[in-house]
């Protein structure tokens, strides 16, 4: 895994990550009703083996945004529009 290129796009992606944990994992909790797990030492470990791994996903999202703004970044909005159209088909 390549390291971010600047301190704002690690900044920017923790905080997707930690937001993607925390709302992913309320959401994954809620949906399959995991609260039971919550009674117990190795219970809440679980969930937040839970969290952590809403997280992930969050953080390849805005890794592959960055990269595909860096490759795009002296085009301009039509060109960019018109990427977005073909990888979409």
């Amino acid at each position: 895994m390549t390291t971010p290129r600047s301190p704002k796009e690690w900044a920017v992606g923790l905080t997707s990550t930690v937001m993607g944990s925390v709302c992913g994992g309320a959401a994954v909790v809620q949906h399959f009703g995991l609260h039971d797990w919550a009674r117990d030492y190795v219970g809440m470990v679980a969930l937040i083996g839970v969290v952590f791994s809403c997280g992930l996903p969050a953080w390849a999202i805005v890794r592959w945004l960055f990269n595909f703004i860096e490759k795009r970044k002296a085009s301009g909005l039509d060109e960019v529009v018109q990427d977005v159209k073909k990888g979409m088909m």
